[in-house]
């Protein structure tokens, strides 16, 4: 896959990059939220999930800064 700046991909990209951040770090809140009213240890599941959405999360925002 080649490269293409996100200033060539669309006008829009660097708006639905951002809104899509912002679901991810949503989704991420909400389960470490829940994971905090449960009086053990989250699942080896949930602390996945987490781990997944923070790459994910860091990936987007790494994106967006080589854009500037």
């Amino acid at each position: 896959m080649s490269y293409r700046p996100l200033w060539l991909t669309g006008f829009n990209m660097h708006e639905k990059l951002t809104a899509l951040s912002k679901r991810l770090k949503d989704e991420q809140r909400d389960l470490l939220l829940a994971a905090a009213k449960q009086n053990t240890i989250p699942s080896a599941s949930t602390i996945q999930r987490v781990a997944m959405l923070e790459l994910n999360i860091a990936a987007i925002e790494n994106t967006l800064a080589d854009e500037k």
